[in-house]
């Protein structure tokens, strides 16, 4: 099942809201620029981890931030709203 838009902005707005709260925009936006390119692969390593993930965080959740992930778009939308931050 595809992300909705709706769905997808909510996603990226939530994790950079936790993000910042936590103060570590920085070096967020550090780690996203340096490993954009292997996106796909950690939506991919989100899925493969997800039966542990999903019991402490929840089986939708992971898939969420796995379908999320797995497109790069979405990884600049999430730095050019943490840059906002």
């Amino acid at each position: 099942m595809e992300l909705s838009v709706d769905q997808r902005d909510l996603l990226i707005e939530r994790l950079a809201q936790k993000i910042s709260s936590c103060g570590l925009t920085a070096p967020a936006i550090l780690f996203l620029e340096t490993n954009k390119p292997f996106s796909f692969i950690g939506s991919q390593a989100l899925l493969f981890f997800q039966p542990l993930l999903g019991f402490l965080l929840g089986d939708e959740v992971i898939g969420g931030y796995a379908q999320l992930f797995e497109d790069q778009a979405n990884v600049e939308r999430l730095l050019h709203l943490l840059e906002r931050h």
